[in-house]
C-alpha cells in the first residue's frame, strides 16, 4: 500500500516555498493551479490550495477551513539532520516553534506549527534512532 500525505494550504506558492526551502523537498509535478506534488521524502506530499472559509466536506456541512493554529491528533514528523538549523530556517519561512528543542533518549525533537496552522515535529535521530529505547542487540 502506498500512503500519500495531503496538506491544505491557503497559498500554493507559500506552501511550496515553506516545504521545499525549509525541509528540502522538491516539486515533483504540478497538477493544476491549486495542486503540487512534493517529493524527496518517504511518501509524496500533495499541497492542495483551498481558500480559508471553504467547506472541506461540501456545502451544507458546518466545518470550514481555518488556517489559524489548530490542534489535531494527526501530525507529521520530519526526520532531519542539524535540527537547530532546520528550526531556524522554518521559523524564517513563517513556522512557529511551539516547544523548544528537547533531548530524548533517541535524539532531539522540536514541536512546530507550519504557516498554515498544521502541527509538525522535527526529529533528529542519534545512533540507532528509536531503537535506542531497546536493549542493544548482541
Amino acid at each position: 500500500m502506498d500512503i500519500r500525505i495531503c496538506i491544505d494550504v491557503d497559498s500554493l506558492e507559500r506552501g511550496i516555498a515553506f516545504y521545499t526551502l525549509g525541509l528540502g523537498l522538491r516539486v515533483g509535478r504540478r497538477l493544476g493551479n491549486d495542486w503540487a506534488e512534493l517529493v524527496g521524502g518517504s511518501s509524496p506530499i500533495d499541497l492542495l490550495a483551498n481558500a480559508a472559509g471553504t467547506a472541506p466536506l461540501g456545502e451544507g456541512q458546518p466545518q470550514r477551513r481555518d488556517y489559524a493554529r489548530h490542534w489535531t491528533p494527526v501530525h507529521l514528523d520530519f526526520v532531519v539532520e542539524r535540527i537547530d538549523d532546520v528550526v531556524q530556517q522554518l521559523v524564517t519561512l513563517g513556522a512557529r516553534l511551539e516547544r523548544p528543542i528537547s533531548d530524548r533518549a533517541w535524539g532531539r525533537m522540536a514541536s512546530m506549527a507550519d504557516p498554515f496552522g498544521h502541527g509538525l515535529d522535527l526529529l533528529e535521530f542519534k545512533d540507532r534512532g528509536y531503537d535506542e529505547l531497546l536493549p542493544p542487540q548482541l
